[in-house]
Parts: structure tokens; C-alpha cells; sequence
């Protein structure tokens, strides 16, 4: 992996000694990646408190680390007992309740740069001026958001996948105003969840999600022209290329709507390369999301 500065990191990523997680987290968002992070800390020994507005959002948030954490247990990849870690997991309606303790907080709500930008300003009104703040986006400009905060040193991407608890990879984006130190704890906090990490510098969709959608759009494509059928182009690459699945099923789980909107920013950004495909928006309009709806490019029962 490599370090902040781009150089030669050796075997930093895959460390097997853990660093310790932040006694103290915050996490913006009860939804599925936020419930992922969340239970990640939790698990790993940290107090995570997570802002989800209104009491119904807030008691479905709380369930679905609950349910995370049973499942964990399950397979046999929990230290702790469910309980005893879901104890150390608390659930807030708005951003002024974070703990002023805290050392990190992730914001994980959608894709959207207004709604990221004020939330991440009330949190750092809401937290000590030491605290790391960090975004989840997976293609919004961190720099731009990191404009509206006063202290834009301890502000850095975080990138996590889904599912949370059982993905490997963190993608660590720096933004041209992000500190050393900020990055440093970043890491650290990366291996504390037993994660690797990859630091990239901040430029539209980072490494995984620009490299991602360039692969799911053109399969898109391909689907809409008749090459194959969806089952087809996914097995292409799940067993040509060791895939652990193909990029339609890929765009199913993540939701076709989250990643229309992926297109729609790198187009902007980037140029036509990533015009999303007629078919893409065709399926949003519809209302066919993916895993979450039931249907996509698979029916999901």
C-alpha cells in the first residue's frame, strides 16, 4: 500500500498487529454503510454514537448494527458478546448530540454535497477542535466539502465498502488541505478495524469508484446492445477474471440509483467517457433499484 505522500508503504496494509481503534466515535447516518461503520468501531472496541434523525430512523438504525452484530456472531467473527458490544453503540436524533469527546466522526449519508457539507459543518461545531472529521463519499469532491469547515487539516476521506464489517478495503483520500497527522490517524484507525488501506489524492470518483463505474456503465452498455444477457457478462468476469462478481450484480447490490448518480458527477468532472448509459436512467426512472427495490438487472426476493 501505498503512504500519504505516494511513497512505498511496505506491508503497512497487511500488518497483522492492530493499532487501537478511537475510544470515542461518531458516525452521521444509520443507514446501511453507516449501521456497517458503526458496527465495525463497536466491535472493535471503540463508543460509537450514531445520528439518525427522528425516533423510527433512529430505532431501525440501532437494529440494523444489532442485526450486523448477530450475524457477525454467527459466523463466528465476534470477540464479545452481541450484547456487550451493542452496549457500547448509542443512537442520537441530531448532530449537536455527538459527544464533544469524540475522536472521529464519519459522515455516511447519500451522495449529496449540500447535505454532506452541513452536516459535517454542525458536526465540527458539535466535537473538540482535536477531532478528525471524515466522509464516506465515494466520488464527491472532499476538497469542496472540506471548504466548509475552519479547520480543513483534520478533515479526510474515508471511503468504506459494502458490506462494511466484511469488506477488506478502506480508501484513504486526501485532499490538498488535509493534514499529515489527520492521514496518519486515518491509517491507523484503518488497521485498528483490521482493514488495508489505499491513500489516493482527491480527484473525481478516487481510484475504486471511477475504475469501478467505467466497468459497470459498459457492461450496462452491453446489456442495452444485445451483446449478453446479465448472467453472461458477469460470469465473463467473475470466472475469466476472478471477479468475486460481475459488475451488474455488483450494481444491484450498491443500488442503481446511487450509482447513476456516480455517473452523473464523473461526466460532469470527467467528460462523456462516463455518460450514463440511456438504459441506467431508464431503470432508476422505473423505480428498479437493485437489491434494495427487488428488482434490477436481477430480481432480488
Amino acid at each position: 500500500m501505498s503512504t500519504a505522500d505516494g511513497t512505498d508503504g511496505g506491508d503497512r496494509g497487511t500488518r497483522v498487529d492492530r493499532e487501537a481503534a478511537p475510544a470515542v466515535v461518531g458516525v452521521i447516518g444509520g443507514g446501511r454503510m453507516g449501521a456497517g461503520i458503526a458496527q465495525s468501531f463497536a466491535a472493535a472496541g471503540s463508543h460509537v454514537t450514531v445520528v439518525e434523525g427522528g425516533a423510527g430512523a433512529a430505532a431501525a438504525a440501532l437494529e440494523r448494527v444489532a442485526g450486523g452484530l448477530r450475524r457477525a456472531a454467527e459466523r463466528g467473527a465476534l470477540t464479545e458478546p452481541v450484547e456487550r458490544v451493542l452496549a457500547r453503540v448509542t443512537v442520537v436524533e441530531s448532530v449537536a448530540a455527538l459527544p464533544a469527546t469524540a475522536d472521529l466522526v464519519v459522515e455516511a449519508v447519500p451522495e449529496d454535497a449540500a447535505l454532506k457539507a452541513r452536516l459535517l459543518a454542525a458536526a465540527e461545531r458539535a466535537v473538540g477542535p482535536g477531532a478528525v472529521l471524515a466522509t464516506n463519499t465515494s466520488s464527491l469532491s472532499v476538497t469542496e466539502l472540506a471548504s466548509a469547515l475552519s479547520r480543513p487539516a483534520r478533515f479526510v476521506g474515508m471511503h468504506f465498502f459494502n458490506p462494511v464489517p466484511a469488506s477488506e478495503l478502506i480508501e484513504i483520500v486526501r485532499a490538498p488541505g488535509t493534514g499529515d497527522e489527520t492521514v496518519r490517524a486515518a491509517l491507523a484507525w484503518t488497521h485498528a478495524l483490521g482493514k488495508k488501506d489505499v491513500v489516493v489524492r482527491d480527484s473525481p470518483g478516487f481510484a475504486s469508484s471511477r475504475l469501478g463505474v467505467a466497468l459497470g456503465l459498459e457492461a450496462i452498455r452491453m446489456v442495452a446492445e444485445g451483446v449478453a444477457e446479465p448472467e453472461a457478462i458477469d460470469d465473463a468476469m467473475r470466472l475469466g477474471y476472478r471477479h468475486p462478481m460481475g459488475p451488474l450484480r455488483l450494481t444491484d447490490l450498491v443500488g442503481l440509483d446511487v450509482r447513476l448518480a456516480i455517473a452523473e458527477h464523473l461526466h460532469a468532472t470527467l467528460g462523456d467517457r462516463f455518460a450514463p448509459p440511456e438504459l441506467l436512467r431508464e431503470k432508476v426512472a422505473r423505480g428498479e433499484l437493485g437489491r434494495k427495490s427487488g428488482q434490477g438487472f436481477y430480481a432480488w426476493p
